[in-house]
């Protein structure tokens, strides 16, 4: 089945295959949140991004092979209802900003802006984004032999940036999305967020003027 990103409450998992990474979308929750496990290909080290609900449902798409790492991409408590069982279980690694890794119910490693996480032969480039929360953060891999692919937790969606309470914060995190996504990244750019389905940074650009004038 080719690849939409369309994922619901109790849907199968949508899978991804990338030449050196395979990426496995699944929905859990009451608050329809997505969960993302990356797998290296050629080591089959196994990244999940936010253990968000349903930790039951996630440690059986990791299977046999394990879990190295579990990234919380923010503090807000629907993206780490499964953590603690799912790094219990595993014994994975739990990694978030140092600005919201304290918030978390796991003691976890802080990553700051820049760090690398690797997923075997593969990484993810941290990119912190002030405004959702103060260590909210996506995650970018950089395909060698295609476009790149975003993680943007709840700072990006299709038709706008994550909520905000107040035009401090949102005026943060437009200017980070505009410094260090849209305006560094291609429009090919694929990103997955925390809810909902994917986009495309083309598809979302040129309604960036819009978002800033609106205020959300």
């Amino acid at each position: 089945m080719a690849y939409t990103g369309d994922v619901a409450p109790g849907s199968a998992p949508q899978v991804r295959e990338l030449p050196n990474l395979v990426i496995t979308k699944v929905s859990v929750g009451p608050m329809d949140n997505n969960a993302y496990l990356l797998r290296c290909v050629s080591t089959g080290d196994q990244v999940l991004i936010d253990a968000a609900n349903e930790p039951e449902r996630l440690l059986s798409l990791t299977g046999t092979a394990g879990l190295s790492t579990v990234v919380t991409t923010h503090r807000h408590a629907d993206h780490w209802q499964g953590l603690s069982e799912v790094v219990g279980a595993t014994g994975a690694r739990s990694l978030a900003h140092r600005v919201d890794a304290g918030e978390l119910p796991v003691a976890s490693e802080p990553v700051e802006d820049g760090d690398a996480i690797p997923v075997g032969d593969c990484a993810l480039e941290v990119i912190h984004l002030v405004g959702h929360t103060p260590g909210s953060i996506a995650l970018l891999y950089r395909d060698p032999s295609g476009i790149p692919h975003l993680f943007t937790g709840d700072s990006l969606f299709p038709g706008g940036p994550g909520r905000t309470t107040s035009p401090t914060d949102f005026n943060s995190l437009m200017d980070d999305l505009e410094t260090k996504v849209f305006g560094q990244l291609p429009d090919e750019t694929w990103f997955y967020p925390g809810h909902g389905k994917d986009s495309t940074l083309g598809t979302e650009r040129a309604a960036v003027p819009e978002w800033r004038a609106r205020g959300w």
